[in-house]
């Protein structure tokens, strides 16, 4: 099966994905008479200008992201014999559904968020769980119409919260851009003999550790979780996480990371447990046999509950 790769552009009305994509297929370093399959999920003021592109192999589709199947999506990629797709998103619905419905050979190779930075704090006040949906993905967030000497602080914090890894791009309104490079520091100490993990501290823990866990290898924790029992090994092992909200109470979920304790099957499923453990980096089941970190129980305590009981970042 030959695989497609798509280039997904999201962003809420008017915050510059048509802009962006025009002056891309404009640049021959990037259209250089490749088939591409232009896919608008939502139409703006802009439009698109064939006339000013280097190759004219670029057919359009305006589609429903809504209501779009996959074998609508299958049929125009052999219509047009499409070697790419370029899709500009509808910025009121999820990305994850539309993925969901993405034909099997067609793979994601970038997703770049557009954000008008005068309006997307209130976007996210209003409409946190879209907001978060589109940072969670995204390999760079634009932040334009950006006024200079602007505080870009508010905007980094609102995609690092989402995703430690995106890129962010300030397009600022005199026409200069500059790459944020900010480095966040984590709120606990790392090197520490112990780290101690803050009750308030755990969602961004998690992330750390699950995304870098060969980091932690070797080292100690202690933090404080609820008991999940793991069915594979439920004689010698449970996982102690806790509940974790990205956005909205609709994507709560919980975040587990596997231990090594003997006395396990002795645990109270979702009891409170303070748990010190050292880490090591292995393959897991719970990471869908990835690298992960997984814990080896040094003690485990009965625990009065988080404060708050639900995770955030």
């Amino acid at each position: 099966m030959t695989q497609i790769p798509v280039y997904t552009f999201t962003g809420f009305l008017d915050s510059g994905k048509t802009k962006f994509i025009q002056e891309t297929l404009e640049d021959p370093r990037f259209n250089g008479g490749e088939r591409t399959l232009l896919l608008v999920f939502e139409e703006g003021e802009e439009e698109y200008d064939f006339s000013t592109y280097p190759h004219k192999n670029v057919y359009l589709e305006v589609l429903d992201q809504q209501t779009v199947e996959p074998k609508t999506l299958q049929a125009l990629a052999k219509k047009y014999k499409a070697q790419r797709i370029v899709a500009e998103l509808n910025g009121m619905q999820m990305v994850g559904d539309l993925y969901s419905r993405f034909p099997e050979e067609w793979v994601v190779a970038q997703e770049v968020m557009f954000a008008d930075s005068t309006t997307i704090m209130t976007y996210n006040a209003n409409m946190r769980n879209l907001v978060m949906d589109k940072l969670v993905g995204a390999q760079m967030v634009v932040f334009n119409r950006v006024t200079p000497g602007a505080d870009t602080l508010p905007l980094h914090k609102l995609a690092r919260a989402a995703n430690r890894r995106i890129d962010i791009l300030y397009d600022y309104t005199d026409g200069t851009t500059a790459f944020d490079e900010l480095q966040d520091p984590l709120p606990f100490d790392i090197n520490a003999p112990v780290i101690e993990i803050k009750d308030e501290d755990y969602a961004l823990w998690y992330r750390d550790v699950t995304e870098e866990p060969q980091k932690y290898a070797g080292k100690t924790v202690r933090f404080k979780g609820q008991v999940a029992m793991l069915r594979r090994d439920r004689n010698t092992m449970f996982a102690p996480g806790r509940f974790v909200m990205t956005c909205c109470e609709a994507d709560i979920e919980f975040f587990g990371v596997p231990c090594r304790y003997p006395n396990s099957r002795e645990l109270k499923p979702r009891s409170w447990v303070m748990v010190e453990a050292t880490v090591t980096a292995e393959k897991h089941a719970v990471y869908q046999n990835e690298l992960g970190p997984v814990l080896t129980a040094i003690r485990v305590e009965p625990a009065n509950p988080a404060d708050p009981e639900v995770a955030t970042f």
